[in-house]
């Protein structure tokens, strides 16, 4: 049994437990059942159930966001490398990284470019960093995308 200061109260009957919790104003919250005796704290159970929201929330958080980089069909060297040094960046605060080719027009007809630009985008960020990816290079409507992260 704990209190609501972290305090270890002991081993005591389930009716004394409950008087003692009635006694503070509190609720009486079983943390687990998984050992013998139960182990309960005496809490506010609103606060409780908010507490273990909170550690789900962050648990789902630590995959980091989904940053998104738009390539160019005709992108020069020089910009390829700045968005490498701007997605290098995202992966390192633990964000996932979409790369995204938009193709326009006849630009859809030379999906074998595109793919190359992409591939050169791949080389030159695992040249800075490992990289995982997430989702494979694959054709949407638009255009060509691909999810990435840090391994």
């Amino acid at each position: 049994m704990v209190d609501e200061t972290g305090k270890q109260l002991g081993i005591m009957g389930l009716f004394q437990a409950i008087q003692l919790a009635k006694e503070r104003n509190l609720d009486l919250v079983q943390v687990t059942e998984k050992v013998e005796p139960p182990i309960c704290r005496i809490a506010d159970y609103g606060k409780y159930l908010y507490s273990l929201q909170k550690k789900e929330r962050k648990i789902k958080q630590i995959g980091g966001e989904l940053k998104v980089i738009r390539i160019g069909f005709n992108i020069s060297p020089h910009d390829l490398e700045t968005k490498v040094k701007m997605a290098e960046r995202f992966l390192k605060k633990g964000d996932k990284v979409k790369i995204e080719m938009r193709l326009r027009g006849r630009e859809k007809a030379l999906q074998n470019f595109a793919r190359e630009k992409i591939s050169q985008f791949l080389k030159l960020i695992e040249t800075m960093t490992p990289v995982k990816i997430e989702r494979e290079l694959k054709k949407d409507p638009r255009g060509l995308t691909m999810i990435i992260s840090k391994k």
